[in-house]
């Protein structure tokens, strides 16, 4: 009788199933992302201290919406949604923060100039 098999057959076979026991395994013991919801939360936190209220409504209020997301995401043990959730969450307040010290800096550049205006006026109003 005729054996119908490849000599490496089997190494690949072992191989294969030592990759889907280590996927299993790493599927079922993804860690609580603690560490990330709380630098998420601190990002969120400094973006509205930073101005983003005032300057970037929209990008706090998306950030702030993902943080509470990501934490109901914790409390139902979804642990991959909610490290997801959190680091969109820092992303968007990071955003947020950048938009407002940007929008600060356009007014102080803004007064800035206006000052300069003033005193041009000034000087050619004394100099006639």
């Amino acid at each position: 009788m005729k054996k119908f098999y490849h000599p490496g057959s089997y190494r690949i076979m072992h191989g294969i199933g030592a990759a889907a026991a280590l996927f299993i395994a790493g599927c079922a013991s993804i860690p609580a992302p603690t560490e990330q919801m709380a630098v998420s939360k601190m990002a969120v936190s400094n973006a509205g201290t930073a101005g983003g209220n005032e300057f970037a409504p929209i990008q706090l209020r998306s950030a702030m919406d993902k943080m509470d997301a990501a934490e109901r995401a914790m409390a139902e043990e979804n642990y991959l949604q909610a490290r997801q959730l959190a680091e969109q969450a820092q992303f968007d307040a990071q955003l947020a923060s950048a938009t407002a010290r940007s929008a600060k800096a356009q007014n102080a550049v803004g007064a800035i100039q206006e000052d300069n205006r003033v005193l041009r006026q000034e000087i050619e109003r004394k100099a006639q």
